[in-house]
């Protein structure tokens, strides 16, 4: 059995892998269960509590037309437009097209200079032109995310004391992006424009809401949504939405110095024997060359960063906590 031959066995195992993971990872019985039970409560119960949770589920859930679409949803360039524009960078689907075939060209051939294999060289080209060019989209909406996160509240907090001087909703929707710098501006501003081409107030947010997908920003829409389906004071929902806002981002602030021994564990062990493995390549490639030439180290190499790839995916997920 040749190279490729064990190759294709190798993809073979991970894709019946994958898909049962997919397979048993479907829906709960567990959550199913409890939805019934709930709408079973929600139905019969005489409780004042029971019936206010009931009318506020259904205040989210006639939020959107039944026959709209998720932003990115159409067709996978689309997808990929609306996370180069969550970036908040000018960023094209071309330009990252281009940057990729770059990035995949300039390490294959660096790899097979070094090493002489094509086929690796091959492979881990394509490997890091997909993966960084990801990576680095991914690093910048984080980044643009955390900002908008961190000047959510102070908007809310604006909106609110404009409410409660007497301006109407969109009068203080225009006053929040003119004050509030960074992202949160910037996404009001659209709001705001859209509102003035004639577009509902309710479906300006709810078009930033798909294309933004932050959940903080679905939380605004959701009260915005319940005010208008129940009345109510909307300068005091969203006061104290804004004061759950800022808690949620302390408990994520606890929880990330909590989990930060164990992250920064887990980098190091995954990054270490990367790093020897490059080092010794780059003094003395002899001594690993077999990795490159041998069928069975190759295999052997291969099986361990399949391995390495499900324990780092484990490590991943058990110190990611969902707030």
């Amino acid at each position: 059995m040749n190279i490729i031959q064990l190759l294709l066995v190798g993809c073979g195992l991970m894709s019946l892998m994958v898909i049962g993971y997919m397979l048993l990872a479907g829906p709960s019985a567990a959550k199913e269960a409890q939805r019934r039970m709930d709408a079973l409560r929600y139905r019969h119960s005489e409780s004042t509590d029971t019936k206010v949770e009931s009318q506020l589920k259904k205040a989210i859930a006639s939020r959107k037309p039944r026959m709209h679409k998720v932003a990115g949803s159409e067709s996978r360039s689309e997808a990929l437009a609306l996370r180069l524009d969550r970036t908040g960078k000018k960023w094209t689907v071309t330009q990252y097209i281009y940057a990729s075939l770059g990035i995949a060209l300039a390490v294959a051939v660096i790899v097979y200079l070094r090493s002489g294999a094509a086929m690796l060289s091959l492979g881990i080209g394509l490997l890091l032109g997909a993966g960084i060019p990801h990576i680095v989209v991914g690093h910048f909406i984080k980044k643009r995310t955390n900002a908008f996160n961190a000047r959510f509240p102070d908007a809310i907090e604006l909106l609110v004391r404009g409410l409660r001087s007497g301006l109407p909703v969109t009068e203080t929707l225009q006053v929040v992006a003119q004050e509030v710098p960074g992202p949160v501006g910037i996404e009001f501003k659209g709001v705001v424009e859209r509102i003035k081409i004639g577009r509902s107030m309710e479906e300006a947010l709810q078009d930033t809401a798909d294309r933004l997908g932050i959940p903080e920003f679905n939380f605004f829409c959701i009260a915005l949504a319940i005010q208008r389906e129940t009345g109510g004071n909307l300068a005091e929902t969203l006061g104290n939405l804004a004061d759950v806002l800022r808690k949620r981002a302390q408990m994520k602030l606890k929880i990330r110095a909590m989990s930060s021994e164990s992250k920064a564990s887990a980098y190091i062990v995954g990054a270490l024997p990367f790093i020897v493995f490059a080092m010794i390549w780059w003094i003395n490639p002899g001594y690993v060359g077999g990795f490159f030439e041998d069928d069975r180290l190759i295999v052997t190499g291969l099986g361990g960063l399949v391995w390495m790839s499900i324990g780092g995916f484990i490590m991943a997920k058990m110190v990611s906590f969902e707030i």
